[in-house]
Formats: C-alpha cells, structure tokens, sequence
C-alpha cells in the first residue's frame, strides 16, 4: 500500500486541564494505532495551542484533522468542514483552525482539506486526567478515526 496523499492528525490542547487535553491524547493513541498498521502517509503533530506557523505546515499536507476538546452542545464528538472563512466559536485557543486555513492559502496558495474533531469534555481544572465522560467520548472519536483512515487507504481515492 503506498500513500498518494499526505495527512497531518493534530491535536492541540492543556493535558494539564483535565479534558482540555483530548485532542492530544487522540493523537497520541492515533500515532500509536498507525505504527503498529502500518498506514502510510499519516503524521502526527500537538500543542497547546494552534500558531500561524501551522499554516506552513499544512500547506504540505493534503488532509489535516485538527482535533480538540469542546464545550459545545454535542453528544461525545463531531466531525465538520473547516474553511478559512469558518470562525470557530467554542475554542479559546488564540488562533482557531479556521485562522490557520486562511493563512495557509493567503500566504501559500494552497488549502489542504481540513476538518475540525470536536471531542465533548466537561472538567477543566488544574489537574491531569479526563473526567469518566470524556474518556468516554475520546474513545468513540478514536474508533471513528481508525474506520475513517482505513477506509480513506481502502477506497484509494483522495479525501473529499
């Protein structure tokens, strides 16, 4: 099986907030996951936070999932679309990843397709850990992601 795209997952957020960390932690078990099935063309990358210097690095990829926990009204997670005219409302990361998709094209000319996992959390206080919801909620976006990258490998066609 050989990679025809190239696919950035990132995670960003606190592990140090409780479920502020999600979206890292599902990166981290993805990247894990994706070493032991041998899917290629997938890289793995978190922060805190996202910056404008991911617009350079999304501009290389093909597929970005940007993944992250979420105060939102949802059920456990969801998956959406993410434009440069998008503005994400729920985060209070300085720049959303709708901000990062406007840069990548403005400053690069390119615009990866990008999606935006919003995993349910629900404590964020100063400690490790994530709440037994949460937890919860990480493990049904992680057995999402893995159908979701083995069937994009399976049907041999780019993402749309």
């Amino acid at each position: 099986m050989t990679a025809f795209f190239q696919i950035l997952i990132y995670g960003f957020g606190n592990p140090g907030r409780e479920d502020d960390g999600l979206g890292i932690e599902l990166a981290r078990r993805l990247e894990d996951w994706s070493k032991k099935s041998g899917l290629p063309g997938i890289t793995f990358d978190s922060n805190y936070q996202l910056n404008i210097e991911d617009a350079e690095v999304i501009s290389e990829k093909d597929l970005v999932i940007f993944a992250d926990a979420s105060t939102e009204e949802i059920d456990d997670f969801i998956l959406t679309k993410v434009t440069g005219e998008n503005e994400v409302s729920f985060t209070t990361h300085a720049a959303s990843p709708g901000y990062i998709v406007k840069l990548c094209a403005d400053l690069f000319g390119k615009c990866p397709k990008v999606y935006l996992l919003h995993i349910k959390g629900y404590q964020w206080e100063f400690r490790e850990g994530f709440s037994e919801k949460a937890e919860n909620n990480l493990q049904k976006a992680f057995e999402y992601m893995k159908d979701y990258l083995v069937n994009l490998f399976n049907t041999e066609i780019r993402p749309t």
